[in-house]
């Protein structure tokens, strides 16, 4: 999808913090009349990244008597599907749980190939930032170390993984293979500088002196310059720091979700609590409609239940927050996430077409920076 195709009225509305994105009516939020115009319709496909969305489909199928069918599909073949079935008038994919929302910012939503919608019984225990598009929860990547090896973090501050000590020793997954690592860099750009700036001096106890553009660009430049493992799964980040009996194990970024190894593989992740300034960052999945969907009520009632605590349990297990203010995280979570939640650095919205269109910049920041 050509971006210049969107209009520069249309980049100007979706540019603000709660963009200006007109939601599907809620005139059906009652659920009863929702479940009974449910009923005439056809079953629904659900599109999302994590294998959970089958537990989820299956678990709303059995409370509604409606068939959903919940399907695995990566962010970026859902931005293909969704637009081909779109102009081919033959939707399958009715709902889109998305991580990659400045793509959809960019492509999806001001084309008109999906909606958005907040049930009406929703707005007020969504935060306005996430209400247009509707974000159902935010998903954390952070820091972690062995704690088998270390009886606490080894890494006070982020510049420390630039240094010697940490040469070819950190492990992330690798920012030309995902999207979501690029909107991070252009987050820290954006929104972080200064916090990274006050890192450098409070841990070299000098004020950063630097070419770059800003204080986060010379942070990414000097730890892509000191060789990290940048690896295509989090899956093997967790092995190299998590893997029981290493003596020198790798630090790492990782997807909260991955914290589960610890009870199915005998791994010995732990959150790096005290890492200045933020412990890591998360980012947003938006719920979105198929904007040709011929079954739209369906569609409507499976938004509201995930956004139930009934409905985004199995996600929340794999430490995804939910968005709805009166959901509360299971005790036993496996990462402890919510006890340092405020000390992630929180994705904003505001800047997300900017994340989209700085992607390939970035990437070759990278690439241009990088050791092996």
């Amino acid at each position: 999808m050509n971006r210049n195709k969107i209009s520069v009225a249309a980049i100007a509305a979706m540019a603000t913090a709660v963009f200006a994105v007109p939601a599907v009516a809620s005139d059906t939020a009652d659920i009863e009349a929702l479940v009974n115009a449910a009923k005439r319709e056809k079953p629904i496909n659900v599109y999302d990244s994590t294998g959970k969305i089958v537990e989820m489909a299956e678990n709303f199928s059995a409370k509604y008597g409606l068939k959903a069918t919940g399907m695995k599909v990566s962010a970026n073949s859902q931005l293909e599907m969704i637009i081909r079935e779109s102009q081919s008038n033959n939707v399958q994919g009715d709902v889109v749980l998305i991580t990659d929302a400045p793509a959809a910012l960019a492509q999806l939503l001001p084309e008109k190939f999906v909606e958005n919608y907040l049930p009406a019984d929703m707005a007020s225990k969504i935060p306005k930032q996430f209400q247009n598009p509707l974000a159902i929860s935010t998903n954390a990547n952070v820091w972690a170390y062995n704690t088998e090896a270390y009886d606490k973090c080894p890494v006070a501050n982020i510049w420390e993984l630039t240094e010697p000590k940490w040469k070819g020793k950190v492990a992330i997954i690798d920012p030309l293979t995902k999207g979501n690592y690029t909107d991070w860099f252009n987050q820290l750009d954006a929104h972080g500088s200064d916090a990274v700036a006050a890192a450098y001096k409070a841990h070299f106890g000098k004020e950063l002196q630097t070419d770059e553009k800003s204080a986060a660009a010379a942070w990414i430049r000097a730890l892509a310059q000191n060789a990290p493992l940048a690896t295509d799964s989090d899956d093997r980040i967790s092995e190299a720091v998590g893997a029981p009996g290493q003596k020198e194990p790798f630090f790492g970024l990782l997807s909260s979700a991955k914290f589960r190894d610890n009870e199915d593989k005998g791994y010995k992740l732990g959150i790096c609590t005290t890492l200045d300034p933020w412990v890591g960052w998360n980012y947003i999945k938006l719920g979105l409609i198929a904007a040709k969907s011929q079954s739209p009520n369906t569609a409507k009632l499976f938004i509201h239940y995930i956004l139930t605590e009934e409905g985004i349990a199995p996600q929340m297990k794999d430490g995804k927050l939910p968005t709805n203010s009166d959901v509360r995280m299971p005790d036993d979570e496996p990462s402890g996430l919510m006890k340092v939640a405020d000390k992630l650095q929180a994705y904003d919205a505001s800047t997300g077409l900017d994340d989209f269109d700085r992607r390939e910049e970035w990437q070759d920041f990278w690439r241009v920076n990088y050791r092996k």
